[in-house]
């Protein structure tokens, strides 16, 4: 599809995405603040207040912003933050790394598992392949497909600064799946290393739908930019207050993390961790929890 089709799509479809996609194209014009305050209007429908923030959605831009701690850059690097993890609760809970490579052409696919799933590490969800069929591989595709990741500049999209300073790699891990077929992950919303609540995904590629659970897995009347299905059973996993522990462990003196999980046949293993959850943009409903939200983040001193 050309620039201009996107473009008049984007126009006829939903004309705030039109102009995040203006904005985020001329992103090298504005400093990280005016940038921040510019796209946030754009998507959220308000103003950024940097110097009071009280909603979770501001309170992501200013921990942007002003609390640049370097420990962040490996904690969102895919292949560095495993020996932290390991370090942090145990080598067994981290998912086997299989290679890791500074460029696709090298790596090496003969000596690859039948199954197994390759990522690049420097960014947001990245880039990622599953493979369950070495024999079905279109190699020469995968390989385009993961050079082009490693070219993508997360940064410049939502100035997660972080993410700016992470070398680029792809690495292969072992192929993982639970009881359903799939790959569930657990996406807990930790302050300070206190567990407020989690949240599980699913038909994403389908009709995306979210539910949102307490600790005590009970459904939380309130949506995150995706409706919930209230008749969808999704079961409380059975070594859930072992993935409760970890997820307080990992996020002990960190203002707001979010700590992904897999709960695998009874294995937990560490999934990646998130310091703003859809970039601050995604869009709570009844808006109050937002408000919610914003009150367990507790605003650390500035550090830049």
């Amino acid at each position: 599809m050309s620039k201009l089709s996107t473009a008049i799509k984007l126009i006829k479809g939903n004309r705030t995405d039109f102009f995040a996609a203006i904005l985020e194209n001329l992103n090298f014009l504005f400093t990280d603040e005016l940038y921040l305050k510019l796209k946030f209007r754009i998507k959220m429908g308000y103003p950024l207040n940097l110097t009071n923030p009280k909603t979770f959605s501001e309170k992501l831009q200013w921990l942007k912003l002003f609390n640049r701690i370097p420990l962040y850059t490996t904690l969102v690097d895919k292949y560095a933050v495993k020996k932290w993890v390991a370090d942090k609760i145990g080598e067994e809970y981290v998912v086997p790394t299989l290679g890791v490579w500074n460029n696709a052409n090298e790596i090496d696919f003969e000596k690859l598992p039948n199954q197994f799933v390759l990522k690049t590490t420097n960014g947001g969800g990245g880039d990622v392949v599953i493979c369950k069929d070495k024999s079905k591989l279109d190699r020469d595709h995968v390989v385009k497909y993961l050079n082009q990741g490693l070219k993508k500049k997360i940064y410049n999209k939502n100035r997660e600064w972080p993410y700016k300073n992470i070398p680029p790699r792809i690495i292969a891990e072992k192929y993982i799946e639970d009881e359903s077929g799939e790959l569930r992950d657990y996406k807990f919303f930790c302050f300070n290393g206190t567990v407020k609540c989690l949240q599980v995904d699913y038909d994403r590629f389908v009709e995306h739908h979210r539910n949102i659970y307490d600790t005590e897995w009970n459904l939380l009347p309130f949506t995150i930019e995706y409706p919930s299905k209230k008749d969808v059973v999704i079961r409380k996993p059975h070594n859930f207050e072992i993935m409760l522990n970890i997820a307080s462990l990992l996020s002990k003196n960190i203002p707001h993390v979010r700590v992904d999980l897999y709960n695998v046949n009874g294995a937990v293993y560490f999934g990646e961790l998130t310091f703003y959850h859809g970039s601050g943009y995604e869009k709570f409903e009844p808006k109050d929890w937002d408000c919610k939200f914003g009150e367990w983040i507790k605003i650390p001193p500035k550090q830049v």
